[in-house]
C-alpha cells in the first residue's frame, strides 16, 4: 500500500510519517509512505493507492480530489489532533479504512 501525505511544506508531516513507518514496521505491514508539498503531488500520482491532507492546507481538499480522483485514489484529511500530537498508529489506520484494508 502506498500511502501518500501532502502538506505545505513537507516538514512537519515528515516527522508523523516516521511515526507512521514505525507503526507499520511494529504490526508486520508493508507500506510505502511519503510526505510530499502539495507543488509536487502530480509527480506522485501514479504509485498512490491513498492521499491525507495535512490540516494546515485543508483548503486544498477539493483540489487534490480532483487530481487524484482519475487515478482512484481515495482522499481525506489528517484528523488535526492526531497531526498535532504524531500519532502514527491512528493516522497509519485512518489511511488503512480509507483504503479498505484490514
Amino acid at each position: 500500500m502506498n500511502i501518500l501525505l501532502v502538506c505545505s511544506a513537507g516538514m512537519s508531516t515528515s516527522m508523523l510519517v516516521s511515526k507512521m513507518r514505525e507503526a507499520a514496521e511494529s504490526r508486520g505491514l508493508t507500506c510505502q509512505i511519503d510526505a510530499v508539498s502539495a507543488s509536487h503531488l502530480q509527480d506522485h500520482l501514479e504509485k498512490t493507492d491513498v492521499i491525507l491532507i495535512g490540516p494546515q492546507v485543508r483548503y486544498m481538499q477539493a483540489q487534490v480530489t480532483k487530481q487524484a480522483e482519475p487515478h482512484g485514489i481515495k482522499v481525506d484529511l489528517i484528523n488535526q489532533m492526531d497531526y498535532g500530537m504524531m500519532k502514527g498508529e491512528n493516522v497509519l489506520n485512518q489511511a488503512m479504512n480509507l483504503a479498505d484494508v484490514k
